[in-house]
């Protein structure tokens, strides 16, 4: 596939990451309190759909591995909003089985090697391990978000998960530009702002909470 392509795949990943945190600190900002619209969520289903084909697209564990993990995430905060079981059936179960189909389909017929995903000659063995490691931090704030949420019966973006985020997105940050790779350079670059915003808006939040 040409190149333009698998890069145009990366891009509208993170056009679509970076429209759910601009809405969602937009809609934050109105509200004066970090919320959690149901959009976040769908666009990130969806921009993590694409991100994961092009990770495969690319023989990228690291972006492979962080969208895998956080793609049923995704999934479970649509259905604590009540908002998945509105989506059609067919398209439900296609979200569900895609991540593992084209693993399965794209290393067993001969056109994928496992070899060119774990030992990519383009992508050394310790900047693999160091995507690996911050796609796996940058992954742990949903997992957190989704305990969180678990615990408060509801979706919930807490200041832990945007602490983790900012963490997370600096060291992918730092893959991205010994990766050469300009798709999570430019996503991350925006989200880490936003992150920061939002941390600071919960601080504010928190203070007067305090203070009343």
């Amino acid at each position: 596939m040409a190149d333009w392509i698998i890069y145009s795949i990366g891009f509208l990943a993170q056009i679509l990451f970076s429209a759910r945190l601009l809405v969602q600190w937009i809609l934050s900002e109105r509200k004066n309190k970090v919320i959690t619209p149901s959009i976040f969520w769908k666009l990130s289903l969806l921009a993590s759909f694409l991100l994961f084909v092009y990770g495969w697209l690319r023989d990228d564990f690291a972006i492979m591995l962080g969208q895998t993990l956080t793609y049923f995430i995704y999934i479970r905060n649509l259905q604590l909003q009540g908002e998945w079981q509105k989506t059609h059936m067919g398209f439900r179960i296609f979200l569900l089985l895609f991540p593992v189909t084209i693993i399965i389909y794209g290393y067993n017929n001969n056109t994928h090697d496992l070899n060119d995903l774990f030992f990519n000659e383009n992508i050394p063995a310790w900047l693999v391990i160091l995507g690996s490691v911050a796609q796996v931090i940058f992954t742990f704030r949903f997992i957190y978000q989704w305990i969180y949420s678990e615990r408060k019966k509801e979706s919930v973006l807490p200041f832990g998960f945007w602490l983790l985020s900012l963490i997370g997105a600096l060291m992918i940050l730092s893959y991205a530009i010994l990766r050469k790779d300009p798709v999570l350079l430019i996503g991350h670059l925006l989200g880490s702002v936003i992150y920061v915003r939002n941390l600071f808006i919960i601080k504010k939040q928190n203070g007067k909470v305090i203070t009343k």
